[in-house]
């Protein structure tokens, strides 16, 4: 399938990801979501594009901290600390600034992104990654749930361990500066594909910091200063038939 995309044929990984996604929905699953992926400009550099992208969060794909992740579901996981987003309001209308999108989360929360991608060895190009929805696989919610009157998103500081070893640092500027500017633009090209961002949805807001391989029987727990941690462990055995 990737052979059959121009890497630079951004419109139609994205068709591919809207197709996907209908099937799932098709299938009996929900949309409860977003995420925003490439938020950091060397992870951009890497790939030569100058945007992140997104995807589509689906209900089945949301733990809360301290569950065992089934490791079978996944190929080749790797886990990122973010802050997740709660909206409290739609995002359809307006010019969808920070300031907006700021007035619309009810609330953030600590979150572990589990990506993941069908490409060996994520070689990947940018059209790989909007296809695969983004490279989503799962996702971890907090359970501190803090307003932005408690916390500021680009202040955070942000340290992700796997079985107790520190692998990842960084902070809430690593995000394109800001988290709420990676909402920001989600709400925008959200809204320019015809499917707003609406009051309840989680949005999954970037990396605070790199990624890192996980393995089967992982304990892995991301700590982000004024929203507490979240932690969760990787089923021991692949499952696989």
């Amino acid at each position: 399938m990737r052979d059959l995309i121009d890497p630079d044929d951004i419109a139609t990984a994205y068709a591919v990801q809207e197709r996907l996604s209908e099937l799932r929905l098709v299938n009996g699953a929900r949309v409860v979501g977003r995420k925003i992926g490439l938020t950091s400009p060397a992870v951009q550099a890497q790939l030569g594009v100058d945007q992140p992208d997104f995807g589509v969060l689906f209900d089945d794909m949301e733990f809360a901290t301290g569950a065992e992740l089934p490791t079978e579901r996944l190929l080749q996981p790797r886990a990122e600390a973010e802050i997740a987003f709660v909206l409290g309001a739609d995002l359809a209308d307006g010019p969808l600034d920070p300031a907006q999108v700021r007035a619309s989360v009810a609330y953030a929360v600590a979150a572990l992104e589990i990506v993941d991608s069908r490409i060996a060895g994520w070689e990947i190009t940018f059209a790989d990654t909007v296809a695969d929805n983004a490279s989503s696989g799962l996702y971890v919610l907090g359970s501190e749930r803090r307003t932005l009157a408690e916390v500021e998103p680009a202040e955070v500081e942000m340290r992700m361990l796997v079985d107790g070893e520190v692998v990842s640092t960084g902070n809430g500027a690593a995000c394109l500066g800001d988290p709420l500017e990676a909402l920001a633009w989600l709400a925008r090209t959200a809204r320019e594909f015809g499917e707003p961002l609406r009051a309840g949805q989680v949005v999954l807001s970037g990396a605070l910091g790199p990624m890192h391989p996980v393995h089967p029987g992982a304990l892995v727990t991301a700590e982000i200063s004024g929203l507490g941690s979240v932690t969760t462990t990787f089923s021991a055995q692949e499952e696989r038939a």
